[in-house]
């Protein structure tokens, strides 16, 4: 941007003369930004999860070859470093990512019940990840399902797939307990109970809606 010191206006054009006296422009001074700049505390976060993770891997292995020394029998060092791992998990795809808050309950739920899984396995496994944890992630996420048709209850049919989604979902611990492999069988059932019942919520309540939006996903 120039301004002209004869005609006292600002030319946003490129260049060098006045275009009504005709007079040699003077270069003023760069605006500031209209609007703030995101892109800084993204960068930010980013290096301080960049950060996190050089210095999780940093202590992890020092608790490794603490408990490689110590004791040969009982990993607890896998405890810890699942911890470590779900941490930068949290800061790195729910803080930083860009899915939806649906996605992202669900990515990060699932990895807790897998890490949960990995912590019950590594303690001799006694299968309270399999017959509590596995099942109340699936409650947590159907209730996150509810709370979000809830608040967006303008456009709440498009949870309905992720309905469908946790009725499959909620058949693992139902066939794990049929297999002998769930000692449990409240909380075997439950989340396929809970996951049925919303849908059959969404299809009686919703209506048409509900309808619409099954024939626009499934083309039937």
């Amino acid at each position: 941007m120039s301004k002209c010191r004869n005609c006292r206006i600002e030319i946003l054009d490129n260049t060098d003369r006045c275009p009504l006296c005709h007079g040699v422009l003077e270069k003023s001074a760069v605006p500031e930004s209209m609007y703030p700049d995101l892109r800084s505390p993204a960068r930010k976060l980013a290096l301080a999860c960049r950060i996190y993770l050089f210095c999780a891997i940093v202590l992890e292995s020092l608790l490794v070859l603490i408990n490689l020394v110590l004791e040969h029998q009982f990993l607890w060092c896998v405890i810890p470093g699942l911890g470590l791992l779900y941490v930068f998990l949290l800061l790195y795809y729910a803080v930083l990512g860009q899915s939806g808050y649906q996605a992202k309950a669900f990515v990060l739920t699932l990895m807790a019940v897998l890490m949960a899984v990995a912590a019950d396995f590594s303690t001799g496994y006694r299968g309270w990840s399999v017959d509590y944890v596995l099942p109340l992630g699936i409650i947590f996420i159907d209730v996150s399902v509810f709370v979000l048709m809830l608040v967006n209850r303008r456009n709440w049919q498009s949870y309905l797939i992720w309905v469908l989604f946790m009725i499959l979902c909620s058949l693992i611990p139902a066939g794990l307990y049929l297999k002998g492999l769930e000692h449990n069988a409240c909380f075997a059932f439950l989340p396929l109970s809970l996951s049925v019942y919303l849908f059959l919520g969404c299809m009686i309540i919703g209506g048409r809606r509900a309808r619409l939006e099954l024939k626009r996903r499934f083309h039937f």
